[in-house]
């Protein structure tokens, strides 16, 4: 379960990426409304941890463009803002809850869940085509069987699921998987595309080429070049 974090105060943030994984999630994090935005281009999210006094502006700004952009995305704010009137602008804004820093981890993750309950999210299997991810479970299933992939394999295809239906670039999986370019051959990704065109077969979802541009995960069916 892919969770935002967007918080510029290092501590915090760094205690937040070591805490939830320990509970079933993970982490993304932006310390910038811009860096915010880009992450949420590359991949869908199930929640999002909001501070508002970012350098670049207003954490409310993105609650809005995000309500905007998406469907609704559950969020908990994070703030030292205690005043009722910033309370009452937060919930305003669509936020849906509100948490005065300094907090308790143990409360941050109950709020969390409690947010993920309401909306459905902890209990609707995340479905495209015939595929699904299961609430609490990070593989991907066709037919009640898991998929059988790598661990390099299932972290392209975690990436090609999240922007399902957008194109991926080459570049922007080498990025995600190899962020230091130490360890991965750009010509890795077209291997590891490869198995995992093989191992979909069948599934009714396939993964287009459109040269030039990148990887598109699409149903069977829909328009793409090849």
């Amino acid at each position: 379960m892919n969770i935002l974090i967007v918080e510029d105060d290092v501590p915090i943030a760094q205690a937040l990426e070591a805490q939830l994984p320990l509970h079933g999630f993970t982490v993304h994090r932006a310390e910038t409304l811009a860096a915010a935005m880009e992450r949420a281009e590359e991949r869908s999210f199930q929640a999002m941890i909001l501070d508002l006094r970012l350098p670049d502006g207003d954490g409310l700004q993105l609650l809005k463009e995000m309500r905007q952009r998406r469907p609704p995305l559950p969020t908990i704010i994070t703030t030292a803002r205690d005043a009722l009137n910033d309370r009452v602008r937060g919930l305003n804004a669509g936020a849906d809850d509100y948490l005065v820093k300094p907090f308790e981890f143990d409360e941050l993750l109950a709020r969390l869940r409690a947010v993920l309950r309401r909306s459905g999210v902890m209990d609707q299997p995340d479905r495209y085509g015939s595929l699904e991810r299961r609430p609490g479970d990070p593989r991907f299933w066709f037919s009640n069987s898991p998929l059988e992939f790598s661990r390099r394999e299932h972290e392209v295809f975690e990436i090609m699921w999240d922007r399902r239906g957008r194109l991926v670039s080459k570049a922007d999986v080498l990025r995600q998987i190899d962020p230091t370019g130490n360890e991965i051959a750009d010509a890795a990704v077209e291997v590891y595309i490869h198995r995992l065109r093989r191992k979909i077969e069948g599934t009714g979802v396939a993964i287009s080429t459109l040269r030039g541009f990148g990887y598109l995960l699409r149903v069977e069916g829909e328009n793409a070049a090849n």
